[in-house]
């Protein structure tokens, strides 16, 4: 039995579905008995149980479904498939649509819209213009927004920060205290993390791996290579934001010349000293250092 809200006699017709305006009938929340809610198709749309609520212009139609201490406000939607519950809110005019998810403390707002099969949880935040799509995860701490896009398998997650007109996408990972801005790109099976900043107009792809303190910037040069020395790992090479190289290379983050001497104490003239010193230099050859 629901005697947590009613249909109210206010219908209107959006996209040829008949929405029902609701009304609350006991008090939840900061819900009172009487107040006015937002639009919805039909019951199975908004859970009767918990403090789930929908309010404002928002509208809840199709498949989807709100439940828990969920709320949709402002000009938000939320249709198709998708479902947007524990403490989550969906608002502004943001749109969650497809089989997405919003759940745990996560909002999105402004013009934000989360589609697909993509989940936003914990804390998270996706705003302003961004979108989350595919089976793209953004859950801790993270935050989305700018005109920025998160999709494919892409993960962001921890305090990271994707904005600006960025793209994460493919396998990529964006976390820990990183931030992926300006035009900046991150795809393929590249990994961004620790206190590491990718932004202007580079691209990171591949199996490249950019950590630390590190900053890729500008129209950034990139090397790297994978499956080398005992641990078959990958090597990165990238312009730093002091004009220099920064290697990235298991637990190794340093200059070229650092990452020589590791290599000559580490390796020496082994099997595996010999692939570091002729990946030297390659890397002198491909960013034109002199000999």
């Amino acid at each position: 039995m629901n005697d947590k809200y009613e249909f109210t006699e206010e219908t209107k017709q959006f996209l040829d579905i008949t929405l029902h305006r609701i009304r609350a009938k006991k008090d939840f929340s900061d819900v009172k008995a009487g107040d006015l809610g937002g639009w919805i198709e039909k019951e199975d749309n908004l859970c009767i149980d918990g403090n789930a609520w929908v309010c404002g212009d928002a509208r809840v139609y199709g498949n989807a479904w709100v439940c828990g201490d969920a709320r949709i406000y402002g000009n938000a939607e939320v249709c198709e498939n998708a479902w947007v519950y524990g403490n989550a809110r969906v608002c502004g005019d943001a749109r969650v649509y497809g089989n997405a998810w919003v759940y745990g403390d996560a909002r999105v707002y402004g013009n934000a819209r989360v589609y697909g099969d993509a989940r936003v949880y914990g804390n998270a935040e996706v705003c302003e213009n961004a979108e989350v799509y595919g089976n793209a995860r953004v859950c801790g701490d993270a935050r989305v927004y700018g005109n920025a896009w998160v999709c494919g398998d892409a993960r962001v997650y921890g305090n990271a920060r994707v904005y600006g007109d960025a793209r994460v996408y493919g396998n990529a990972e964006v976390c820990e205290n990183a931030e992926v801005y300006g035009d900046a790109r991150v795809y393929g099976d590249a990994r961004v993390y620790g206190n590491a900043r990718v932004y202007g107009n580079a691209w990171v792809y591949g199996d490249a791996r950019v950590y630390g303190n590190a900053r890729v910037c500008g129209d950034a040069d990139i090397l790297w290579i994978t499956k080398i020395g005992s641990r078959l790992g990958t090597t990165t090479v990238y312009c730093n934001k002091d004009k220099g190289l920064t290697i990235s290379c298991g637990c190794f983050l340093g200059t070229l010349e650092e990452f020589s001497k590791k290599v000559e104490q580490t390796h020496g003239d082994t099997k595996y000293g010999r692939e570091y010193k002729a990946l030297i230099e390659l890397i002198k050859i491909h960013f034109d250092i002199a000999q």
